[in-house]
This record gives structure tokens, sequence and C-alpha cells, in this order.
């Protein structure tokens, strides 16, 4: 019982000074870019998803937000492909979102795939 107890202890350990410095890492004392901003998405009626970024950072920060549309991803003929863009720039402590809407699809089904969001310190 002494030694998976100890061997748990020692692999926690291990993980957390693999994980650590890489999840904390801050090469300036301050936190990076990365820790103080978040993304979300959500469904908003049939035919719209909503991006969330939240900037907790204590400067500004310039989002871009990226997507693909799928118009009837499962048909060999009518499938159709949009690439999507937003840019955000946010002050500390705000929110911004922006919308990805399949109104283009008409009846035909749709999927967003390829999301990609990021976010890099104000330059002014």
């Amino acid at each position: 019982m002494r030694a998976a107890t100890w061997t748990r202890w020692a692999t926690c350990a291990l993980a957390l000074s693999i994980c650590a410095p890489v999840a904390f890492a801050d090469h300036d004392g301050k936190k990076s870019i990365s820790t103080c901003t978040t993304f979300g998405q959500e469904d908003k009626g049939d035919d719209k998803v909503q991006f969330t970024i939240h900037n907790t950072c204590t400067i500004p920060v310039d989002c871009s937000i990226t997507w693909r549309l799928v118009c009837a991803p499962e048909s060999k003929k009518r499938r159709a492909t949009h690439a999507g863009a937003a840019r955000l720039a946010l002050t500390n402590g705000t929110v911004q979102t922006a919308e990805a809407s399949a109104a283009i699809c008409g009846d035909d089904g749709w999927s967003l795939d390829n999301i990609s969001w990021s976010c890099q310190p104000n330059k002014d």
C-alpha cells in the first residue's frame, strides 16, 4: 500500500514539474496573453453561432477569430465552403462578440469547422 501511495505522489509531482513551467511561464514576471483572455461559443437560434472573447488582461488586446462555414456538408453537388473572420479590439476587462451566420446556406444543412482565435497585445 505504501509503494502505491508513493508512486501516485511521485507521478503527480512529475506531472506538475513538467506542466507548471509551461502553464505558468512568464518571461518578464507578467501574465501571458493566453492566461488572461478566454474564448467561448454559443448557438444562437438555428443558423447562427456567437463567438465571445473576454479580456481580463491589464492591457488592451487585438484579437482575431477565423472559421469555415460548410453548406450542405453531406452533399457532393451542393456542398460549398465560405471563410469567415472577425477582428476585435478589447480594452482591459471587456468582452466582445462576433457572429457566424449560416443564412447563406438557405435551407441546406451546415457546419462550422476550422474555428481558430488568437490575441496579441495592442501595439498603440
